[in-house]
């Protein structure tokens, strides 16, 4: 009986080993595809223009022709067939029917002629990232003003829509009032209005007030709270257990007390989510500075300079996908940071009574 058991254990124990590395498995495949196209955008920004037009480059990698000086001239290197096995030789002249090479190591060696067309020879690759596209794409995008911009736009928008969002979501979770859920139904009415709807009688009234070519529309707009963040705040306030509210009242706390002693310190993960969902919005816009910001470059967001610079550099992918990657640093640096306490807001894990 105690070695069926044993055995029965030792088998169990053999599947969990099985399944922790087939999820295992799986979960690293799922990762690999998800990361594939930013580890191709990474390889293509490190790229040399020459590799971006040749067809017969390693697609993967960066890589530049071998080449080697002969008689002060360059010569490109290729994988030659000959008698004696393939060698790695420099064309001197080619033509479509013999072409001529010598040997890099031997340059004293004299010529070799090879019969055959030149265009059905492999070249000779070896690694060469061109990591000086991002000095170019750096000075040429003018990151500095670009960055200093969108955090402007990111950061106070973040504060004044979290602020805003924390106390009307505060109020429609804890208070009862006439017409409660009517406004609540109508606040999250709001989310349906498309922006296209509201954009000339906006982009009117901050031209008559002066605010266009300013930063103002595209910050002060976020403290008048979000549907969006307001629901989620809501939900998440509503789980937290309202006997807290009550002991602190009994203490003597006033609702102001009670919003930021306990409704606060318990909705960190729902504030982190909402933060960084809008953070992530205003760094990643593009609509809205273009319409506001048109005639004045100085306070362009990272989006609208890498438009331009797309535009300029239409030709040259490598230093497009450079471009790409420096905007893309800050917000993945701040998602890995967070990621824990954004995924706990996400899934709205309360406080159990």
């Amino acid at each position: 009986m105690s070695k069926k058991i044993k055995s029965t254990q030792k088998t169990l124990s053999q599947q969990d080993i099985l399944n922790r590395v087939l999820v295992t498995s799986i979960g690293l495949f799922v990762l690999l595809l998800f990361l594939a196209p930013l580890g191709y955008m990474f390889t293509t920004a490190i790229k040399s223009d020459e590799q971006m037009s040749d067809p017969d480059a390693p697609p993967w990698w960066p890589h530049s022709p071998v080449v080697i000086n002969y008689e002060g001239e360059d010569l490109p290197l290729y994988e030659v067939p000959l008698e004696g096995g393939t060698r790695q030789l420099a064309m001197v002249e080619k033509t479509r029917q013999e072409s001529l090479f010598v040997d890099p190591d031997n340059l004293d060696g004299g010529e070799i002629a090879w019969e055959g067309n030149w265009r059905t020879l492999e070249p000779v690759y070896e690694p060469d990232p061109k990591w000086g596209n991002f000095k170019v794409a750096w000075q040429e995008l003018n990151v500095p003003r670009l960055l200093r911009n969108t955090l402007i736009i990111a950061v106070f928008g973040t504060i004044g829509a979290v602020g805003s969002s924390l106390f009307v979501a505060y109020g429609f979770s804890r208070f009862d009032f006439r017409g409660k859920n009517v406004m609540f139904m109508i606040l999250i009415a709001t989310i349906i209005l498309p922006v296209q709807a509201t954009l000339i009688p906006t982009f009117i009234l901050f031209s008559r007030i002066g605010w266009t070519n300013t930063l103002l529309p595209l910050i002060v707009p976020h403290y008048f709270a979000n549907a969006y963040n307001v629901f989620l705040l809501r939900q998440y306030f509503l789980q937290i257990p309202r006997e807290l509210d009550e002991a602190a009242m009994i203490d003597g706390a006033n609702p102001l007390r009670v919003l930021f002693s306990v409704i606060l310190p318990n909705s960190i993960p729902a504030l982190t989510a909402v933060s960084l969902f809008h953070f992530f919005f205003a760094w990643n816009d593009f609509f809205t500075p273009l319409v506001y910001l048109a005639a004045a470059p100085e306070w362009w967001p990272l989006s609208v300079g890498l438009q331009k610079f797309n535009a300029l550099y239409g030709r040259q992918p490598n230093l497009i996908q450079t471009g790409a990657l420096i905007t893309l640093v800050i917000p993945v640096v701040i998602f890995f940071l967070a990621q824990r306490i954004f995924m706990q807001g996400i899934v709205f894990t309360g406080v159990d009574k």
